[in-house]
């Protein structure tokens, strides 16, 4: 009997607590102070088995960045461009935050100020991906509008949100609402021009 599917299937759930936990702990502790040691820990795994899969921690921020690129690929609902800007604006803000919400790592690693500049090529793909995104979701809100311009309001679109995150990840409940309709209001102010120049 071949039980290599299995010790695959192990490795690859193995991995995938690993990385759970180096999340967790990046958002808690930052990316400098946190250990494979606490990493290991808090995957209830030993020092050892983390070896197995991870050379260091940085390896486990780059498998993290490509993980998060897998998800930030999925992002955003087809076909959003011709909504209503209002309509628009949520389905550009309320998957990113809700993705930011579930990826305590990101913020840590790819948005903070204080995000490890060893990780730059890692969070610049990462931005990158986010960045097209929105760049094509423009392209479909505005095709008339020229490329060069849209690039640069997908800039702007992509750092005000960037901004925004650790902002609305430190708060909860009606506060963090809160903050999101602010969020909104400001991005439809922002990209309802674009839409009118549109025609």
């Amino acid at each position: 009997m071949d039980v290599t599917p299995r010790r695959q299937a192990r490795g690859e759930r193995r991995v995938g607590q690993l990385l759970d936990a180096a999340a967790e702990v990046f958002a808690e502790s930052g990316y400098e102070a946190a250990t494979t040691n606490a990493i290991a820990a808090r995957a209830g795994a030993s020092p050892g088995t983390l070896y197995q899969f991870f050379p260091n921690k940085e390896a486990m921020a780059e498998a993290l960045a490509d993980r998060y690129l897998v998800r930030l690929g999925e992002i955003f609902a087809p076909d959003i461009g011709r909504l209503p800007v209002p309509a628009l604006v949520d389905q550009l803000i309320d998957p990113l935050m809700a993705f930011s919400v579930a990826s305590p790592g990101f913020i840590a690693l790819f948005v903070s100020p204080a995000a490890p500049g060893n990780l730059a090529p890692s969070a610049q793909q990462v931005y990158k991906a986010i960045l097209t995104q929105v760049d094509e979701l423009l392209e479909s809100a505005g095709p008339e509008v020229p490329a060069g311009r849209r690039l640069r309001c997908a800039q702007v679109t992509v750092q005000v949100i960037k901004a925004m995150m650790p902002l609305v990840l430190a708060a909860s409940g009606a506060e963090r609402t809160a903050l999101i309709g602010e969020l909104k209001q400001v991005m439809a102010g922002y990209l309802g021009p674009l839409r009118e120049a549109a025609g």
